[in-house]
């Protein structure tokens, strides 16, 4: 191994880097500024007395020293008969007389003539060096005020960011997974950038734009990077926040320079991401709406009727809120097209996990398969996390390949948080913590067709949870069916009635449980219309978004009659559901006490051990009681 060249008297002997002296123009700015401050407010002042009071202070003894020019005497005369007072300066307008040396000499004063060039004084005092000091403040404004570089008179240029050619061909098709249909759709637009004649010729235009919708982390930037990559066209991509700024204007001027900028560059495209944020719908805010956004807004709509397809200049937009952008956006003529970049299925994740595990040396053990099917509605963004997470994992345990153990954790730490170890727990609490979690266990076994228990830890993770049960369904899910959202009921509630079941007391330990229970309870009455008293209906809307205004003055859409009957439904739902979790627990209190105690012997257990536990994997189900239904949630408490 080779040694390290840093050692202890090498170092020493090492002569220290000298700093480079850079100057700063805002040094130089307030050193003129200082300067100027002295010369006019700090040197002394002069008193004007008139000549006939200099001739009385000469004829006195009082003048101590004097000049003498054609146009101005001036020196010091002592302002009272002691000494030891400071002198006075004074000036005063010289007139003829030629008795004046005779009497300074008698007098003994010091006293001198004075050739005068006061046109190139006045000049440099009074007017280069004040223009100097706004000249300087001008040009040190100019830089700072726009931004870290950015020069004063850019305020209406762009932040547009130009990708060289270079840089856009290193992404392609290739490097995005997971979204086959979006990259199908796309494909048109690569050959109308490759071969626009092909598509000329027959009087066919290509759509203006194309925007891109789909949940966070599911790869819009880098599907509109691959297509500038495939149609190795030149690629501005910018901000929706970039176009917004303090200044009236700007925004609108933006746009107009970053049409003018793609024109010279086509045939281009322009990506803007986050659209929403210059997008929103106009005329509803709070207070009449954003009068800047929406000038934004209209130029951009201008704009995009302004130019022709022709040219070559595509618009890729990319934006998680289809729901708040304004309707002229989306007619034809402008975003036109709308492409969706869902979250991958199965084959997708597994496609996905392998783009972003190529660059990690992951074990032959590592099967990325089975890492797809345990992490259902996970976005690409939420997949390469687990991949970052499994390597660091690997590298803090000073492996040479990441191995499947660390691939199945880092899906724990990316949906539970990190383990915290650290936390200590009283015996007491500990046993609590035990006895909930395996309730969310049992009553997840318990029940026919529900998602099997991957893991059940007892271990503290993230910044709340003292513990977790893990789900995991076998298969994606687009449908939820009634008899699922019922046991997905009994389990969130599980762990509530074990607690009450073992130590006939409850924790706080059920808060999150409680929540989400209501919150899917509420759904199941006003969103689903699956509650047989209430019937087939939706009551109230969806909830709205607070700067849209006409959603605040929304009259209600159901009586406060009907609004009694939904919270007694809602409640009514909750109780049967617990009251089934706790029978179910009762009548099989000894599982209950088994999975607990082995959790607060070994903390973590995984599926295989619980069924065995249960001795479910050989045909011997625990007694249940009730209706059989289905569950396909994740309870994390």
């Amino acid at each position: 191994m080779k040694k390290s060249d840093n050692t202890p008297q090498q170092k020493k002997n090492k002569k220290p880097k000298s700093r480079k002296t850079t100057f700063s123009i805002g040094y130089l700015f307030l050193f003129l500024v200082v300067l100027y401050v002295i010369q006019i407010f700090m040197s002394p002042r002069a008193d004007e007395i008139p000549y006939s009071q200099f001739r009385e202070y000469v004829s006195e003894g009082k003048i101590v020293d004097c000049s003498i020019g054609e146009r101005i005497i001036k020196g010091h005369f002592r302002g009272s008969s002691s000494e030891k007072d400071l002198p006075v300066p004074f000036v005063a307008v010289p007139v003829h007389d030629p008795k004046l040396v005779e009497e300074l000499k008698r007098q003994n004063v010091q006293f001198k003539g004075e050739i005068e060039n006061t046109f190139f004084k006045s000049m440099i005092m009074w007017w280069i060096f004040p223009f100097a000091i706004v000249a300087l403040a001008w040009f040190f404004i100019s830089k700072k005020i726009g931004g870290v570089g950015a020069p004063f008179m850019s305020f209406g240029k762009a932040k547009i960011k130009l990708y060289a050619e270079e840089d856009v061909k290193k992404t392609s098709f290739a490097d995005v997974a997971g979204c086959d249909e979006a990259k199908e759709e796309l494909k048109e637009i690569i050959d109308f950038l490759k071969y626009p004649q092909k598509f000329q010729k027959l009087g066919g235009k290509i759509p203006k734009g194309v925007l891109l919708i789909g949940p966070p982390g599911t790869g819009k930037t880098l599907l509109a990077k691959a297509v500038a990559g495939e149609s190795g066209v030149p690629f501005f991509s910018i901000s929706g926040s970039d176009f917004v700024e303090m200044f009236v204007g700007m925004g609108a001027a933006r746009v107009r320079d970053m049409f003018e900028q793609a024109k010279h560059k086509a045939p281009c495209i322009i990506f803007i991401d986050e659209l929403d944020s210059v997008g929103r719908q106009r005329g509803a805010g709070l207070g009449g709406g954003h009068d800047e956004r929406e000038q934004t807004l209209n130029q951009l709509l201008a704009e995009m009727d302004g130019f022709s397809s022709q040219k070559g200049v595509i618009i890729i937009a990319a934006t998680n809120r289809p729901d708040v952008l304004d309707s002229a956006l989306l007619r034809p003529g402008r975003f036109d097209r709308q492409v969706t970049v869902d979250r991958p299925d199965l084959l997708g994740r597994e496609a996905v996990l392998k783009v972003h595990a190529k660059d990690v040396k992951v074990s032959p053990n590592g099967d990325l398969k089975i890492i797809a099917k345990r992490t259902p509605g996970f976005s690409g963004a939420d997949l390469a996390n687990v991949i970052n997470e499994a390597a660091l994992l690997a590298a803090r345990r000073d492996k040479k390949f990441v191995e499947m153990g660390e691939l199945e954790e880092a899906i724990e730490r990316v949906v539970a948080g990190p383990e915290r170890k650290s936390r200590v727990i009283s015996d007491e609490e500990k046993s609590i913590v035990a006895y909930h979690e395996s309730g969310h266990t049992l009553v997840a076994a318990l029940l026919p067709h529900s998602d099997p228990v991957h893991k059940v830890s007892i271990i503290a993770r993230g910044a709340a949870a003292l513990g977790y049960t893990l789900q995991l369904p076998t298969e994606d899910k687009y449908l939820t069916r009634e008899s699922e959202i019922l046991n997905t009921l009994c389990v969130l509630l599980a762990g509530r009635a074990a607690e009450e079941a073992a130590f006939h007391e409850l924790s706080t330990g059920s808060q999150n449980d409680l929540e989400r229970a209501t919150k899917l309870t509420r759904n199941y009455v006003c969103k689903f219309g699956m509650s047989a008293a209430l019937g087939p209906q939706t009551y109230g809307r969806q909830q709205g978004n607070i700067f849209l205004g006409h959603d605040l003055v929304q009259e209600k859409e159901y009586s406060e009659k009907t609004a009694i009957e939904i919270d007694a439904e809602v409640t009514r739902i909750i109780k049967d559901s617990y009251n089934k979790a706790k029978t179910l627990i009762d009548e099989n209190m000894d599982k209950l006490q088994l999975l607990a105690k082995k959790l607060e012997e070994v903390e973590v257990l995984e599926g295989d051990q619980i069924l065995e536990l249960l001795s479910l994997n050989n045909g011997n189900k625990p007694k249940q009681s009730g209706k059989d239904n289905e569950s396909g949630e994740k309870a994390v408490s």
